[in-house]
C-alpha cells in the first residue's frame, strides 16, 4: 500500500480538464497531482486506517450538521490548490460564504479552491516526510488550519497559517480553535 508518483513531463503536459478526465476515466484508482504536475497514484488504506477516518469523519458530519457554517469533504474530493496541485485530504472544510463564491461547474468538478481545513491521518505505509510536504503544500496555499494525525507514534502535528508547526505528543481532543468554531475531536477514536 504505497503512493507511486509518475512524472510525464517530458512527454506530456496535462491540463486540468484532461487530469479530471483522467481521474473520472479510472474511477477505481485515487490520482492526486503535485504542482510540478507530477501525477501520484495513491493506494487504498488499509482496515485500521479506513476505520479511524470514518470515525473521525462522524464527528465532523456531526459538528457541521449542528453549525451550519460550511462544507465537508471526504478523501474522496479532490481540490484544485492554487498552485495548481490536485490534493485529496482525508478530511476537508470549506466556509460556507467561500464556497458560494465557487460557480456550480466549479463546485461539480474539482473545486478550484484551497479548503480552510484539511486533516490526514497517517496510514503505515504512508511516508512521514512527503506527508509533511503536503501539509505544508496546504498552508502554502492558504489552507488556514491542517492537522497531521501519526496515530503509530500518537502524535499530532497542527499547521496553521503563518505559524510555525505545533507538535503535540498524546493529547486527548484538539481544537478545531477560530476555524472550526466549537469543534473539539476527541482522540479516544484514534488512538482506540
Amino acid at each position: 500500500m504505497t503512493a507511486y508518483t509518475i512524472n510525464f513531463s517530458s512527454v506530456c503536459q496535462m491540463s486540468d480538464e484532461q487530469f479530471y478526465q483522467l481521474c473520472r476515466n479510472n474511477p477505481d484508482i485515487k490520482f492526486e497531482r503535485n504542482a510540478t504536475g507530477e501525477l501520484i497514484v495513491m493506494s487504498p488504506t488499509g482496515g485500521e486506517t479506513g476505520n479511524r477516518n470514518i470515525e473521525i469523519a462522524g464527528d465532523f458530519v456531526f459538528w457541521n450538521r449542528q453549525n451550519k457554517l460550511g462544507k465537508l469533504f471526504d478523501s474522496s474530493t479532490c481540490f484544485q490548490l492554487p498552485n495548481g496541485a490536485n490534493r485529496s485530504p482525508d478530511i476537508a472544510w470549506i466556509n460556507q460564504l467561500r464556497w458560494d463564491q465557487l460557480t456550480p461547474e466549479e463546485k461539480e468538478k474539482f473545486p478550484p479552491i484551497a479548503p480552510d481545513f484539511v486533516l490526514e491521518l497517517m496510514s503505515p505505509s504512508d511516508s512521514l516526510k512527503s506527508t509533511q510536504s503536503k501539509m505544508q503544500e496546504y498552508i502554502d496555499n492558504q489552507v488556514k488550519l491542517g492537522w497531521l494525525i501519526e496515530r503509530k507514534n500518537r502524535y499530532i502535528e497542527i499547521y496553521r497559517l503563518g505559524k510555525s508547526v505545533e507538535r503535540l505528543n498524546s493529547p486527548t481532543t484538539l481544537s478545531g480553535e477560530e476555524v472550526l468554531p466549537g469543534f473539539v475531536l476527541n482522540l479516544k477514536i484514534v488512538w482506540g
